[in-house]
C-alpha cells in the first residue's frame, strides 16, 4: 500500500471522520509498536488509536496543535504521545514498518539497497566547516 494509502479512512471496526484516521487493517500493523502502559502508574484510560488518529491529522494537514478538531482526545493529552513516541523511538519504528510495508507493495525488498547524497548539501557543509577552521586559526592567532 502506498504511504497516501496507508492513512486512508474506510475502517470498519471504528467511525473514521477524516481520511487520516487508522483503518482497523492499519491499526492492526501499527498497534503492536504501541509501548504499554508504564506500570504502577494509573491505567492508561485515553484511546491509543484516536491519539494517533489526532497525531495523522495535525501531521496531514499542518494544522496548530489548539485546532485539533474536538473528535480526537485533547491536544495536551496528544501531544504528550507525540513526544513521548519520538523520545522513546516509537516513531521511528512505525515509519520503518510503513516503509517496509509501501516497499513490498512496490514489488522491492523491504530494505533499500542504496541511498543518495544530495551533493548540495554537502557542499555547504564543506564551505561552512572551512570558514568555521579559518575563524578558529584567525582568533588563535595562527
Amino acid at each position: 500500500m502506498e504511504a497516501g494509502q496507508f492513512f486512508h479512512n474506510g475502517g470498519i471496526g471504528m467511525e473514521a471522520n477524516y481520511p487520516t484516521d487508522l483503518t482497523d487493517e492499519q491499526w492492526q500493523a501499527i498497534s503492536r509498536l504501541i509501548p504499554p502502559a508504564k506500570p504502577g502508574g494509573r491505567p492508561r484510560k485515553v484511546n491509543i488509536r484516536q491519539v494517533l488518529n489526532g497525531l495523522f491529522y495535525i501531521a496531514r494537514t499542518g494544522c496548530a496543535w489548539r485546532m485539533l478538531p474536538k473528535e480526537y482526545p485533547p491536544k495536551d493529552t496528544v501531544y504528550y504521545y507525540f513526544k513521548a513516541f519520538r523520545q522513546d523511538g516509537t516513531w521511528e519504528h512505525i515509519h520503518d514498518l510503513v516503509r517496509k510495508r509501501v516497499r513490498v507493495k512496490h514489488g522491492k525488498q523491504q530494505q533499500p539497497s542504496a541511498a543518495i547524497i544530495d551533493s548540495q548539501s554537502v557542499k555547504t557543509t564543506e564551505k561552512r566547516g572551512m570558514l568555521r577552521l579559518r575563524r578558529w586559526q584567525e582568533g588563535k592567532g595562527a
